[in-house]
């Protein structure tokens, strides 16, 4: 694994576990965020991760509360804005953030701690997430006078509906872990102890899995679900044919008739 100054890989039984860890909040630096990108090429290109799980370290907080992500290093939107390169540099981490959304592994955010701002707009981006009962969500930008840039006034109201979405953007209100649950923008709440082996029982559930039919659901419905029901089902169509071509599909259908636990390749 390669040598980071934030992150750290740990890959076993399928999962890799990356730890972020830059204290005191995990502020997204330009540091951090080229980082990250290293560590997305490394999972994706090594086959024996077939989920991503990232979590907070813990030494990740505030005094007042664990903290899974503050949101973007506002120390450097100054030169950054002076310089005129404001479209560049939010440019920069958007497309971050859409490469983890097509990730071609299934991720998973361990939410151990409360994301505000690009925090919230980091995990918004993971397929599965996961977060703490004590933890709060939100995209307090507006008091700061500027707007979510990392992709939140698009990702919040897609995940969690247009009125709450706009109610939250606009007020810079946090959204609560209950909340955040009711409107589905997470798919557990649990207490903050059992983030972690919550997303790990079910990354290593879903490492079991057919990688390459995990890969086109998730392709199936980032293409499909923003265009009318028709497009949509010919992307479906597509991706069942393509997937129907695979050993792992021969295997599903051996083992069920065998009544075995599948053996899944990935070919």
């Amino acid at each position: 694994m390669g040598k980071y100054q934030f992150f750290s890989i740990k890959v076993e039984d399928g999962v890799a576990l990356v730890t972020m860890s830059r204290p005191p909040v995990n502020a997204l630096s330009a540091g951090l965020l080229q980082e990250l990108g290293g560590v997305l090429d490394e999972v994706e290109g090594d086959p024996e991760a077939r989920v991503l799980v990232l979590v907070a370290g813990e030494d990740i907080r505030t005094k007042s509360r664990k903290m899974f992500c503050g949101g973007a290093d506002i120390s450097e939107f100054g030169s950054a804005w002076s310089s005129g390169e404001a479209r560049e540099f939010i440019g920069r981490g958007q497309r971050l953030l859409t490469r983890i959304e097509k990730f071609p592994k299934v991720t998973i955010a361990a939410l151990n701690g409360s994301a505000f701002g690009g925090g919230t707009e980091l995990a918004m981006c993971f397929h599965l997430r996961v977060l703490a009962e004590e933890a709060e969500l939100g995209q307090p930008e507006v008091k700061l006078g500027i707007i979510p840039g990392y992709g939140g006034t698009q990702r919040l109201p897609r995940l969690m509906g247009r009125t709450p979405a706009l109610y939250h953007m606009l007020t810079g209100d946090p959204i609560p872990a209950a909340e955040a649950l009711k409107h589905g923008l997470v798919n557990f709440v649990v207490p903050l102890d059992e983030v972690l082996p919550k997303a790990m029982e079910l990354a290593k559930r879903l490492a079991q899995g057919p990688p390459v039919a995990q890969r086109m659901v998730l392709e199936a419905v980032r293409e499909g679900l923003d265009r009318p029901l028709d497009e949509g089902l010919e992307v479906e169509l597509e991706k069942m044919a393509a997937v129907t071509k695979t050993e792992d599909t021969i295997e599903g259908a051996m083992a069920f008739m065998q009544k075995r636990p599948p053996k899944f390749k990935g070919k």
